[in-house]
């Protein structure tokens, strides 16, 4: 086919034109063209570069064949759930086999003194540990067909890990313990898994378990202890016929009577751990090794391409090993050979950890998340620190919602640069969960810290995690698609308007990561569990178009008014919260009432600024007890609420201020940091009757 006319005059020129072009140029032009192409040859070497993402982020999740609703990640290959990543990792105790091969025998767990550097026990080390202790178990009557449960009652130390990898080298299932459960739920736990063993880190935790057990008919005849305990405590312990023996022992012991590994199956349970739940006894989640080791593998899928763990990757320890998000992170560094360096048990000092470890990976809890928003936040005094600290903030998030995600721009080295030094320097993941974070801490936090940074959702009930964020996808407001692990449906729960059919309803696990049930307790576990293998969470999930679930509401925690309104109050606290003067948030209606009220905590850093602004000055107590004050919060609560899209009656009549947090030491938070809700209207009772009596109807 001939050219058209019109398009015979565009054609490319020739050598000798182009030749002849350049020579008729002036000298200044050409190295002026020059020095351009230089400019942009450096710009395209140097340019920021997006992640390439392990999918289409529009398309995170698909519907399964056969109905129900049910969605699966696109990673998964085949149609076949993730159980296992590494062919020769199936159970934990081949992660730990597989590290001492990844890691050429390198540093395995690693603890510190104050102000001196990390003490490192290497991969052979640990091994040889985890195999005279668990040596020492089997000798003392220890057996995974008798007598298999082992307590563990402890702060994060090395110790810690290395005892859990003694059970799983034989066999025996580990069960934790803590002190912030209380002592009768100690006692519970202790009676219901007939535990024999304990191992303690301090004298202060035998002493606690000795006075537990005081005075009653108990399983325990001996007690471990990683620390030396005074001669008294001895006494005691053989008064109540029980054998206290320091650590050391322990391995001398195991040593001189060395057993064989008895390595476990996959379907081998690996720990039973007791969540604590807002009501009643805390309930013992039986999990299997194949339920930890698919968690962990299916986290290594997700970021296998972009921020894969290797040998030379560092994990800081902080959060408490008795819950399975720590648990599922060091169970991902210990199969690749990597490190894990303690904290030194104090949570003021771990900013002085950080500095020394310089970890590469922090898994984080949106409580510290909040704390490190504020800190940063409140720095940024004067006009001028403020602007510029929003100008880079956005210019960061910017380069986010393109897929950027890095340390290097000219807002990190002018900015952000100190905020990055204070974590070690060196953060290249973080992964929150464990409860709701905020997007505007999430997104700063994000562009602030410049690292790779996710969002998970889960129970203990499914091992930890059974969505996360994937790589590329730096959007909040939301907690990613379904692991590879497992499958998730909504389940309509049509007293609260959600159904399936629209995307909305209860969330419900199903796959190799969903827990065998509750220890002795098949009341309870039905309720978790239904006749086909699926998990109800009681949380309130919707689909968002990009296939990432969002969790909007709890099932388990709603009412009725008493015009017969449907409330959720958690929603209403989160809308709250957002408030700058407001910390925490407990709001209160039951079927008698026809309103809502709430008990507010205001923060203690922003209060004295913000009642300032408005003319009100005092003392925290003072201003908690100030009339003005809390006529001005309530107000900032209402219009947060109908900006936040709640209906009138989801909105609240009158509020309390009071002058102290939420804690678990008070016993108004579980150990995740979940409101007690029954105990916090106990405590509040006075308050919410004198509210009550006050609202005019």
């Amino acid at each position: 086919m001939q050219m058209p006319e019109f398009l015979r005059q565009f054609r490319l020129p020739d050598v000798t034109e182009v030749r002849e072009y350049l020579h008729n140029l002036h000298p200044n032009t050409i190295v002026g063209m020059s020095a351009f192409a230089a400019i942009s040859m450096f710009w395209y070497s140097r340019r920021p570069r997006s992640l390439d993402p392990p999918c289409d982020l529009w398309q995170q999740s698909v519907e399964v064949e056969g109905g129900e609703y049910a969605r699966r990640s696109v990673l998964v290959e085949g149609g076949k759930l993730l159980t296992y990543y590494y062919d020769d990792a199936k159970t934990l105790y081949e992660f730990l086999l597989r590290g001492v091969h990844m890691s050429n025998d390198g540093p395995c767990l690693g603890a510190r003194k104050p102000k001196q550097p990390y003490e490192w026990w290497s991969y052979s080390e640990v091994v040889e540990m985890a195999e005279c202790f668990g040596s020492a178990l089997l000798h003392r009557g220890h057996s995974k067909s008798k007598n298999p449960y082992i307590g563990i009652f402890s702060q994060n130390r090395p110790e810690w890990t290395m005892s859990e990898l003694a059970c799983y080298t034989y066999s025996l299932v580990s069960v934790p313990l803590y002190d912030t459960l209380g002592t009768e739920a100690i006692e519970y736990i202790i009676d219901k898994a007939s535990i024999t063993t304990v191992l303690c880190d301090v004298a202060a935790k035998v002493t606690l378990l000795l006075d537990s057990l005081s005075g009653r008919k108990h399983s325990v005849s001996t007690i471990i202890t990683m620390e030396q305990v005074g001669a008294e405590l001895l006494e005691r312990g053989k008064k109540s016929n029980i054998d206290i023996i320091s650590l050391d022992d322990a391995l001398a012991l195991g040593k001189a009577n060395r057993k064989p590994p008895m390595p476990p199956m996959p379907d081998d349970l690996a720990v039973i751990c007791f969540t604590s739940g807002t009501t009643g006894n805390p309930k013992g989640a039986m999990l299997t090794h194949k339920n930890v080791v698919s968690d962990c593998s299916a986290f290594m899928k997700i970021i296998e391409k972009n921020c894969p763990i290797t040998s030379s990757d560092v994990h800081i320890s902080y959060l408490p090993l008795a819950h399975m998000f720590e648990r599922v992170v060091q169970g991902v560094m210990l199969a690749h050979g990597a490190g894990i360096g303690f904290f030194q048990g104090d949570i003021r000092l771990l900013m002085d950890d950080l500095a020394a470890l310089k970890p590469t990976v922090f898994p984080v809890v949106p409580r510290l998340l909040n704390r490190m928003y504020d800190k940063i936040q409140a720095q940024a005094s004067g006009r001028v620190k403020k602007w510029l600290l929003g100008f880079a903030s956005r210019r960061k998030q910017a380069e986010m919602s393109s897929g950027i995600m890095r340390q290097d721009s000219l807002w990190d080295k002018l900015i952000f640069r100190k905020v990055q030094a204070s974590l070690g320097g060196r953060v290249k993941l973080m992964l929150t969960g464990a409860a709701p974070v905020s997007a505007t801490v999430l997104t700063f936090l994000r562009g602030a810290l410049g690292c790779q940074f996710y969002e998970g959702y889960g129970q203990t009930e499914c091992t930890a995690g059974c969505t996360i964020t994937l790589p590329g996808d730096w959007t909040a407001g939301h907690v990613g698609a379904p692991l590879p692990c497992n499958y998730i449906k909504l389940v309509d729960v049509a007293e609260m308007n959600y159904l399936a059919a629209n995307g909305e309803g209860e969330v419900c696990v199903k796959g190799p990561n969903v827990f065998q049930g509750y220890l002795k307790d098949p009341e309870k576990t039905a309720e978790a569990l239904d006749e086909d293998g699926w998990l109800h969470t009681g949380d309130i999930g919707k689909w968002l178009p990009s296939g990432t679930l969002k969790i909007v509401d709890r099932k388990k925690h709603i009412f009725k008014l008493a015009q017969g309104e449907y409330i959720a109050p958690e929603k209403i606290e989160n809308v709250y919260i957002r408030s700058d003067a407001v910390a925490q948030a407990f709001v209160h209606g039951d079927s008698l009432q026809a309103c809502l009220v709430a008990v507010i905590v205001p923060d203690p850093e922003v209060l004295p600024k913000w009642a300032k602004k408005r003319g009100q000055e005092g003392t925290y107590d003072e201003l908690c007890k100030n009339q003005d004050v809390k006529q001005a919060i309530l107000e900032d609560l209402l219009k947060l609420g109908k900006e936040g899209g709640l209906k009138s009656f989801e909105q609240v009549k009158d509020i309390a201020l009071y002058n102290e947090m939420f804690s678990v030491e008070n016993g108004l938070l579980t150990p995740t940091f979940k409101a007690k809700r029954a105990d916090l209207r106990n405590h509040f009772r006075e308050q919410i009757d004198q509210l009550y009596s006050q609202i005019k109807m």
